[in-house]
């Protein structure tokens, strides 16, 4: 006996079967959709988050000593080392005056014009450490005008603050990035120190003093809208070219003193401009405690074309020397 499906009976199993169909595609559809959200995501992650730091030339990565017994154990271990030894420190120190001292009270005192107790700082500086590893400014950026704006400090006091708090931080993560051998831009590092010096001490005497508290405010945004401005320009461009260090050194000799006298005496472009936004960042940060750090990445990455990989860690150490 041959038995034939009804015509009813055979379209509803194309229908339930044409369905089936559409919502495997659907379903496929969706997969790849969310498959290529998160590679844009991880893309994007890993391009503003996950790159690591540039090793100096004649540095390896640490993965390459993992298996190499031969290699000593704190060059094997160089990043746990370069990230521990200041914590340690640092919380060595710190625990033994507040126990000591019995000065655990000082987190419930009030502080400023507005009666805020001081662990309201702690809270802060945990977001401040945080942009100071991360880009080129300082602790203090972020101090600065919580302390000011926030919590009622005067500037002076403020300023005083960033300095102290970026003498221990910023120490700490130089150290850091002296023992990681992260790559960084020698002389800038010698001719900005030297500019730097020079104007913090002029700003510390001679301009900070001078200015009315609700003008060191209005500096610092200056300050900090200049650098926005700096990195959005900077950002335009993706694919521009950058380099490890400042280029064709050599090429900024522009005039030189005859004879011997030449060894001494002469004008190199590129030394006097590094010299003068060191100056300018000295007498930015007498004013506001961060200054500096702005100054030298915008000259290192806006004029020099040096990679921000290169310029944020030759910032921070900066910001060590100086303050």
């Amino acid at each position: 006996t041959i038995m034939v499906d009804h015509p009813s009976t055979i379209m509803a199993s194309s229908e339930q079967l044409q369905d089936e169909q559409d919502e495997s595609r659907h379903q496929s559809l969706e997969e790849e959709n969310s498959l290529s959200c998160w590679s844009q995501t991880k893309k994007t992650l890993a391009k503003y988050f996950w790159q690591g730091q540039q090793l100096d030339q004649t540095a390896k990565q640490v993965q390459d000593y993992q298996n190499d017994q031969a290699v000593p154990f704190h060059v094997r271990h160089r990043k746990l080392l370069a990230m521990s030894i200041p914590a340690i420190v640092v919380h060595i120190v710190w625990w033994s005056i507040m126990m000591t001292q019995d000065s655990f009270y000082l987190f419930t005192e009030p502080l400023g014009s507005y009666d805020k107790p001081r662990y309201y700082m702690s809270i802060t500086m945990v977001f401040g450490s945080m942009v100071a590893g991360a880009t080129s400014e300082g602790g203090g950026a972020v101090a600065f005008p919580v302390m000011t704006l926030a919590l009622g400090i005067a500037p002076p006091v403020a300023r005083d603050f960033s300095f102290m708090i970026q003498s221990v931080g910023m120490v700490g993560a130089a150290f850091t990035i002296l023992v990681m051998r992260v790559a960084v831009e020698w002389k800038a590092l010698l001719y900005v120190s030297l500019g730097g010096v020079a104007g913090i001490i002029l700003g510390l005497e001679q301009v900070a003093p001078r200015l009315a508290p609700p003008y060191s405010k209005m500096y610092f945004v200056c300050i900090w809208s200049s650098f926005a401005i700096g990195l959005f320009l900077l950002n335009r461009t993706l694919d521009r070219t950058v380099f490890s260090g400042i280029q064709d050194w050599e090429s900024g000799m522009v005039w030189k003193a005859p004879g011997a006298l030449g060894r001494y005496l002469y004008f190199h472009w590129k030394r006097e401009t590094l010299l003068a936004f060191g100056i300018l960042g000295g007498i930015f940060s007498s004013m506001s405690g961060s200054g500096i750090d702005i100054c030298s990445f915008s000259a290192l990455t806006l004029l020099f074309r040096v990679s921000e990989k290169v310029a944020t860690p030759t910032s921070v150490i900066l910001m060590a020397i100086n303050t």
